[in-house]
């Protein structure tokens, strides 16, 4: 092939690779065009087509929060006792009366261990109250390895929230955040100690808010917990849930898993309860609960039908206690209450968690629908003794009387689900001015059965911050020949 032959053929191939290249922009154009899958002008809709530039994926540092935070995180261990129970001789009226030696517990004591949260310079932390119920002996471990004793402030079992102590200075408190402010699919940060692994930080989202799980133990139990996908695993109880700012957002507390350990979902106490719970503590030695004096359900499409609502947000009141601060402020049967002070609610957890911020005695706005209409309402919040009287944390140290559960044998034997042993009694002492003695088996204080010593301390708070002149425990069992006794208990 000649040369000219040659660059004939080099022209040839150069104007088909333009031709070719022209073909397939304008192809890609059409592809690409919004109005090419619009069938007619009409019909025309604007498309964006997104691209790794336009998303926030990996935009988000949370070094400064775990920096912020870590060094408020402490390790909580805790030595507990266990009863075990084994026979004693040596007591012929218990023998007499039941047939066979008596029964008693020798304590067994076992380890476990948690997390806290420091919130202030000198020594308070607050921690759940499942990780610190019925110790002995509690520890703290700082994060820069210091140990301190630790004692116990104040517990609510009814959010399992606990406040305790040490000895110390200079700490690095948390700066604690309103949890209300949080939002679904916002960073956040669980750290703990999980496996006595110390200072342990994952991360992930706010999955949901307001969770009610039935997981505290207590029948006046306050549930709205903060769901996220953070790994919290067993240890993390009582650690922090933070925000990217580095604030408090939560107390960690439990994990929805069938095997004990995480699989893509935890909770916290929200800082809205938390807060409110620790001042209470710190202040009184006792929460003072405020109740709204309401029965309250979920709005779900069955009621919804049955009663006719044109709205699924809120909570239903189904029936208004006499003598409440609903009842005081105009709230009646078939209002669904959707606001408090302005903060909207869509569910029962919700309300809960608005009014346990608030003490008896505060006034607050409720906003109600009522006939598809909204008004807004004043309520003066009233404790359970439906007064708006400060609450006593009461000393059962008073009481004078060493209580322990009776074993399943001697229930068998009484046939009674319940009842306590009075194992001592100290002279001078509110049971031992009253008559009862050493032996005598509790079966009921003020008309209501008893089985623990948490179910006494409640009935002995209520009739001492009752408003009667006599305050007295009125105190039902069965002496050592079997002879059932009443004494009256005299706490004025």
């Amino acid at each position: 092939m000649n040369r000219k032959n040659l660059m004939l053929v080099l022209v040839a191939i150069l104007l088909s690779a333009t031709t070719s290249i022209a073909t397939i922009k304008v192809y890609e154009k059409r592809q690409y065009n919004a109005d090419y899958f619009s069938p007619t002008a009409k019909d025309k809709v604007p498309v964006k087509f997104a691209s790794m530039s336009d998303t926030k994926i990996g935009s988000t540092d949370l070094t400064y929060a775990a920096e912020r935070t870590v060094h408020s995180v402490v390790h909580v261990k805790v030595k507990q006792e266990v009863k075990n129970s084994i026979q004693e001789f040596g007591d012929p009226f218990f023998d007499f009366f039941f047939g066979q030696p008596r029964s008693f517990q020798q304590p067994e004591a076992t380890t476990g261990a948690g997390s806290g949260v420091i919130i202030s310079t000198d020594g308070y932390i607050v921690t759940n109250n499942h990780v610190i119920d019925n110790a002995t002996e509690i520890e703290v471990t700082l994060n820069d390895k210091r140990t301190f004793k630790a004692k116990v402030i104040g517990t609510d079992p009814s959010t399992d929230v606990a406040l305790i102590k040490i000895e110390a200075t200079d700490l690095q408190p948390i700066t604690i955040g309103n949890s209300d402010n949080l939002k679904v699919g916002e960073w956040v940060l669980a750290i703990g100690n999980p496996f006595n692994l110390t200072s342990t930080v994952t991360a992930g989202i706010i999955s949901a808010k307001a969770r009610e799980m039935d997981i505290v133990p207590s029948e006046r139990k306050i549930e709205s917990f903060i769901q996220t996908d953070a790994a919290i695993n067993p240890g993390n109880s009582g650690g922090a849930l933070v925000n990217t700012a580095g604030e408090l957002v939560g107390i960690n507390t439990a994990i929805a898993s069938q095997t004990g350990s995480y699989i893509g979902y935890g909770f916290a106490i929200p800082t809205t309860i938390v807060s409110k719970v620790v001042r209470d503590l710190k202040d009184y030695g006792i929460v003072q609960r405020a109740v709204l004096g309401v029965k309250i359900a979920n709005i779900n499409d069955k009621l919804a039908k049955d009663k006719n609502l044109k709205t699924m947000d809120g909570a239903y009141v189904d029936d208004v206690v006499s003598n409440s601060s609903a009842k005081d402020a105009g709230i009646k049967q078939g209002d669904i209450i959707v606001a408090i002070n302005d903060v909207r609610i869509k569910s029962v957890a919700e309300l809960q968690e608005q009014v346990a911020a608030y003490r008896p005695g505060d006034n607050i706005n409720v906003t109600v629908n009522r006939s598809n209409k909204e008004i807004t309402l004043r309520v003066t919040l009233k404790n359970s003794s439906k007064n708006t009287n400060i609450v006593k944390a009461v000393d059962m140290d008073r009481l004078g009387a060493t209580l322990e559960p009776l074993s399943i044998q001697t229930k068998q034997r009484l046939n009674y689900n319940g009842g306590l042993l009075v194992d001592e009694v100290q002279r001078g002492g509110l049971f031992a001015k009253a008559g009862i003695y050493k032996g005598f088996i509790i079966l009921k204080i003020n008309n209501k059965t008893v089985s623990s010593v948490k179910e006494v301390k409640d009935i002995y708070t209520e009739a001492l911050n009752s408003e009667a002149t006599d305050k007295v425990l009125l105190v039902t069992g069965i002496n050592r020949a079997g002879i059932i006794k009443h004494y009256v208990v005299d706490l004025n």
